[in-house]
């Protein structure tokens, strides 16, 4: 598998764990103490990092610590929109459209000097 593809598919996987680790938290133990939250917290993002850290290293052999980084934040995006909606319950908000917006021009930037 080409090793754009394989980060990609990597820090997908990634930022699923890393959202639900970051955010399931406010749903789902608001109920109790924070430290609790934290530590469930911690056990989640563990599996964030044994996927985020090959995904980093495969990547960083054809991109550079840039392009990881656009990639790692439309991935964020692209994962975190239909998690606040679907399982959050919060609403679509038209500032998801600009901001994936102003991802677009960050890809355009970081990756524009890779193809010419």
């Amino acid at each position: 598998m080409h090793p754009v593809i394989l980060t990609i598919f990597l820090l997908i996987c990634s930022n699923v764990f890393m959202t639900f680790a970051w955010y399931a938290h406010l749903k789902e133990l608001n109920n109790k103490i924070w430290v609790i939250a934290a530590l469930v917290s911690w056990g989640i993002a563990l599996f964030e990092y044994l996927l985020q850290v090959p995904a980093n290293r495969i990547g960083y052999t054809v991109l550079s610590v840039g392009q990881l980084k656009i990639i790692q934040e439309v991935i964020t995006l692209s994962v975190f929109i239909p998690f606040s909606i679907f399982y959050l319950g919060e609403p679509l908000e038209r500032d998801y459209l600009w901001a994936g917006l102003c991802l677009l021009g960050a890809v355009f930037f970081i990756f524009r000097g890779k193809f010419a």
